[in-house]
């Protein structure tokens, strides 16, 4: 027996109940067709849903036709429960897609047809209301063969051959068998249909049981019998509780047989668990008959599963992630006194396993509880069942809207974590996606670089938390992050080690990569008299909508376009008030774009990624045995420092040829010399470097070696910058005195540099901070033979070096000496020198105890005595 599960869908008011009513009617699985209007329909069962006369939540109903069984899921048309209709197309077999005779293809309708597309679900057409006054069939499928292709054909009239010739058009092989047989088989339009190449419309009214009968049939005749595996599957699609408060797990099992007192698990689950099977339910409507057993493709309800949840798999299916409608409002939920907010927020959880799409957030630091919801319809049924479930009655907050962000280049992100016996290192490549992506997540790493067991957790990781974005703290989206490199210990890499490298390399390529803030869209369909066209085109404009088109029907004009969410609050009403009633308006969600505001709203969330202990944008190296934090536009220089030749086989490789992956995946969007100037930026950027040029502290990032030599201009003069407070916290003899007496350690740096400038005989700057110093103005003098500068308030040392290196290095041979990160990386864009200050120590010493070997030398041939001398550098040693 061909069993199926069919979905009907629809934008809101287009029948979808209705059409429903009477299939099960004209079935014989209901006496009586219910009215939505009369708040007696067989499936709209839940008081608001008949209060309201809107479907809330989906609903089964069975019903037989000849050798056909099939299971109708009808589900909700408003736009605020979106979602809820999303999570059934997973278990479709079939779907019926309604559309108005009177509204033609709105915007919802695109939506639905998008996410029928997305979930390959064959797509059989409705089109409803036909018997209204002025509703045209040529031109409503004229429409509809537009919008859906050649493939729309319409399936109500006679089966002529006109009728096959044009099925036989959409497939060649098709077409050369109809020009030899002269027909085309039941079966072989089926397999058009599964392939969606073909769409049958067909005509009629669901309330008036017109076009049901036709329907019926082409069902049955064109839909194939599915064959399932033996081994035992299920995908789960909903969770709901039944008048007795007991949880209700609702699938659809996609292989084998399932019993009561089945044992299932879920090994992969966040939460791995394992239960019996008690109960196992097939419902229509409200009510249910209870089975002992059931088969693959039947949709049904079972008990005792306590840790389950929508869109996962059991047995052999995997867990669906995917999701393309997600709420676009955030609520505050205000609790009456006395009310204990964490233990509601628990009480809230079972709420959110029936509707994850709410998503329930606890904020620890304010202790409040935030809910994300798709509109204000929403709110009325949320505030409803806690009502009825918890008798609690709790009031919102003024909504906000939620935003996202993406990157609007490519860029690579290093995450590092290296406390004491811990280690991992990972190397990221974040390239932006087009609107509406997603995320998407991938490795193109070699395994001789890492392991394929680290790669995948690495992956794991990547996908076990929504990454938030360092503008507003919002979660990011349009972006496909790949694994290019990493590294980790024999001894003392964790698992929980690639968890915190991957998580900080996602923050650290953020940081450094241009966001963008990006806001939720409505798609809207406004049907005005045409003397009002001029008002809604204006109000548009200043909603900072965007019309995409429109078109005149005898005196009402209809206009298409996109507009963001945060400026359309409160303009149904206007739109009624200044049209007096004539005007229509229908929205639909579009998804993400561009925010209109960016910086105002920017300024107004006033998120710093720096505080936000949660995501820390820096990572952690190993220093004398104990954990450093490295700050986010250090980590280049750190890397380097860390493992030269990890470094070095990481960027001047891989990154590299993940460029030109990159490059050869949007060779529209970027060009070779575009995507060279990102990469560049992307390791050598002043402008991203200066960012860091307000942190407080400099910290020395490894006792590594760093020498980088800068091309030498010949016969010009010879400069040496050096970064004062850096060196000392470097040099352990400076760092020690310093702790007795800063003003000590500055007189001995001076001391050691005046007499290596001695015997390199270079013009010699040494650089303090006093950014801090208020009111401070720049201070220089000579100290011996070398020259020192105290900065003016508000200007680093890093600063004043990067921009007299910027000014004399294109002239002079210029030597820079610091170990700050930032500092390193612009000077090597400088082209100048450069000493890590570890190896600016050991060239110090170098040249001194040369210095002194050479006098030395001197002196005995000279016969002259050299006691004065070892005197002098005996007071002058650097240990």
């Amino acid at each position: 027996m061909k069993q199926l599960a069919i979905g009907i869908l629809a934008h809101v008011d287009a029948g979808k109940t209705t059409l429903s009513e009477s299939i099960l009617f004209k079935s014989n699985a209901i006496r009586k067709a219910g009215r939505v209007d009369k708040g007696d329909a067989f499936l709209d069962t839940y008081e608001m849903e008949k209060k309201r006369g809107i479907t809330i939540f989906s609903k089964e109903a069975r019903f037989s036709y000849k050798d056909m069984e099939a299971t109708i899921v009808d589900t909700p048309g408003h736009n605020d429960f979106s979602p809820e209709m999303e999570r059934t197309l997973q278990i479709l077999d079939m779907a019926i897609l309604i559309i108005s005779g009177a509204d033609g293809i709105t915007g919802q309708t695109k939506v639905l047809s998008r996410l029928l597309k997305i979930n390959k679900v064959p797509t059989l057409i409705f089109a409803n209301k036909m018997d209204q006054n002025g509703v045209n069939k040529e031109n409503l499928l004229n429409e509809i063969k537009e919008y859906f292709g050649d493939g729309a054909i319409d399936f109500s009239r006679e089966k002529e051959d006109e009728f096959y010739e044009e099925i036989a058009c959409l497939d060649e092989n098709i077409l050369e068998d109809f020009l030899e047989k002269g027909c085309i088989s039941n079966e072989i339009i089926a397999s058009l249909i599964e392939k969606r190449k073909l769409f049958p419309v067909f005509f009629g009214s669901a309330l008036k049981m017109e076009g049901i009968e036709e329907l019926l049939e082409g069902i049955y005749l064109y839909s194939k019998k599915k064959e399932y595996p033996k081994d035992f599957g299920a995908r789960v699609y909903k969770i709901s509780r039944d008048k007795q408060n007991n949880r209700l797990t609702h699938l659809k099992i996609t292989g084998g047989t399932l019993k009561v007192r089945d044992l299932l698990k879920d090994e992969s689950a966040p939460k791995p668990w394992e239960n019996k099977v008690t109960q196992i339910r097939l419902y229509s409507g409200d009510g249910f008959e209870a089975v002992n057993e059931v088969m693959a493709g039947t949709v049904c309800a079972v008990t005792g599963l306590e840790n389950t949840f929508p869109n996962e798999g059991l047995g052999f299916e995997k867990n669906n992630t995917l999701n393309m409608i997600e709420p676009y409002l955030s609520y505050k939920i205000i609790l009456p006194k006395g009310e204990n907010p964490l233990s509601m927020f628990k009480k809230l959880g079972e709420i959110m396993e029936e509707e994850p799409s709410l998503s329930i957030e606890w904020i620890e630091e304010t202790q409040e509880i935030i809910v994300k919801i798709m509109g204000e319809v929403q709110i009325e049924i949320l505030n409803n069942i806690i009502s009825d479930r918890f008798d609690l009655n709790i009031e919102f907050g003024s909504g906000t809207i939620v935003y996202k962000e993406t990157i609007e280049e490519p860029v690579v992100g290093i995450g590092h974590f290296e406390p004491l016996r811990h280690y991992a290192h990972v190397n990221l490549l974040l390239e932006p996606l087009e609107e509406g992506s997603g995320m998407e997540f991938d490795t193109d790493c070699r395994e001789e670089l890492l392991a394929k067991n680290w790669q995948r957790l690495i992956l794991t990781h990547l996908k076990e938390k929504e990454h938030v974005g360092v503008l507003t703290g919002s979660k990011i989206t349009d972006m496909k992050i790949t694994v290019i490199g990493g590294k980790a210990h024999e001894k003392h890499t964790e698992g929980g080690d690639f968890r915190q490298a991957t998580y900080r390399a996602v923050r650290q390529g953020l940081k450094k990569a241009k966001s963008r803030l990006l806001e939720p869209y409505y798609d809207f369909n406004i049907q005005v008299p045409l003397n009002f066209v001029g008002r809604v085109m204006t109000d548009m404009e200043k909603m900072y909508g965007k019309i995409l088109s429109q078109e005149t029907v005898e005196d009402k004009c209809f206009i298409y376009g996109k507009v963001p969410v945060s400026t359309m609050e409160g303009y149904q009403s206007e739109l009624l008030a200044y049209t007096k009633n004539e005007g229509i308006i229908n929205l639909s969600m579009r998804g993400y774009g561009p925010c209109h505001n960016e910086e105002e709203v920017i300024e107004k969330m006033n998120y710093d990624s720096e505080l936000d202990l949660k995501n820390p944008t820096g990572s952690i190296y190993c220093s004398h045995g104990a954990g450093i934090y490295v700050p986010w536009y250090d980590m280049e220089a750190a890397e380097i420092e860390e493992n030269e030749a990890l470094s070095t086989e990481i960027t001047g490789k891989d990154i590299l040829q993940a460029k030109k992956r990159a490059l050869e995946s949007k060779s529209e969007k970027y060009s070779s010399e575009d995507l060279d100037e990102i990469f560049n930026r992307t390791f050598r950027s002043d402008e991203n470097r200066k960012k860091g040029y307000n942190k407080k502290s400099k910290p020395v990032v490894s006792d590594a070696e760093l020498h980088y030599k800068g091309k030498k201009k010949a016969g010009a003069k010879e400069y040496l910058l050096v970064d004062g407070y850096n060196i000392i916290y470097a040099w352990d003899e400076l760092r020690q005195l310093s702790e007795v007496s800063f003003e000590a350690a500055r007189g001995r740096l001076m001391d050691i540099l005046s007499n290596y400038q001695g015997y390199k005989n270079c013009s010699l700057i040494l650089v303090f901070d006093a950014y801090k110093v208020e009111g401070g103005r720049e201070h220089h003098y000579k100290y011996n033979n070398i020259h020192v500068v105290y900065t003016k308030e508000a200007e680093t040392a890093d600063a004043y070096i990067e921009k007299t290196a910027h000014e004399i290095g294109h002239k002079y041979n210029v030597t820079v000496a610091t170990s700050d990160g930032v500092e390193q990386v612009i000077i090597r864009g400088q082209g100048c020198e450069l000493f890590s200050a570890r190896d600016f120590e050991r060239e110090v010493k170098h040249t001194l105890v040369n210095a002194k070997e050479s006098y030395e030398l001197k002196q005995a041939k000279e016969n002259v005595s050299s006691s004065a001398f070892k005197e002098f550098f005996e007071n002058n040693k650097i240990d």
